[in-house]
């Protein structure tokens, strides 16, 4: 029979605790150099400041003004999780306050991030937890028991997400990682990372970043002709 009203689907395989392991110590701005897929809009920031967290991504999507089935899913979820909610396209009402916050924090979930806003931002500070939303708003949403998704694919800030996904979320944004880009994410990022560190030494050493990246050759080069 055809789930009309809700979609509900098993947890996905967590993401290798070693692959994890790796992912933490990379960031975003990092893997923005040379990957593509997966970032989320910028319009969607972290509630709590110097946050970075890494998890095994489960999906939701709900729509408008009701968030039943976020009350639902959250005691599916467990250690290690990170809930990506879809609104549907919803900017209105926040789904996540205090309370879906208290129940994430006691299950031990990673973190969340809505594509939409918060409300409650106080008692996600109490609660120390990774938060991510497009911004606080005072208009919540009810249960009514009209519908949604649990593990479907979803759209989160522009960003198609399966559940299953590795996810990097920092100061600078969020990043979904497809299972089977990761290892080469992670092997492309800890190269860039250690150029990168090598490089921000020269540059206090007194060399010119210009020089560094070949900037300044490039503009040479087009002045000369």
């Amino acid at each position: 029979m055809t789930q009309l009203t809700y979609k509900i689907n098993p947890m996905p395989e967590p993401i290798a605790a070693d692959k994890l392991e790796r992912l933490a110590k990379l960031e975003t701005a990092t893997l923005g150099h040379f990957y593509h897929f997966g970032f989320v809009s910028p319009a969607i920031s972290p509630v709590l400041p110097s946050k970075t967290v890494v998890g095994t991504v489960c999906t939701l999507a709900i729509p408008g003004l009701d968030s039943t089935l976020l009350h639902h899913c959250l005691a599916q979820m467990g250690p290690g999780y990170f809930l990506a909610v879809d609104r549907l396209g919803d900017r209105k009402y926040a789904c996540w306050g205090g309370g879906v916050t208290r129940m994430a924090a006691s299950m031990k979930i990673a973190g969340g991030c809505v594509d939409g806003p918060h409300t409650d931002t106080a008692e996600i500070r109490e609660q120390d937890f990774p938060m991510w939303s497009r911004g606080a708003s005072p208009v919540t949403t009810r249960l009514y028991n009209t519908g949604g998704g649990f593990n479907i694919p979803v759209s989160v800030g522009g960003a198609a997400v399966l559940p299953g996904y590795a996810v990097l979320a920092d100061e600078c944004g969020v990043l979904f990682i497809a299972p089977e880009d990761l290892d080469t994410v992670l092997e492309a990022g800890e190269t860039k990372t250690a150029s990168g560190l090598k490089n921000e030494a020269r540059v206090s050493a007194g060399e010119r970043l210009g020089d560094l990246s070949g900037a300044t050759r490039m503009i040479e080069d087009t002045l000369a002709t």
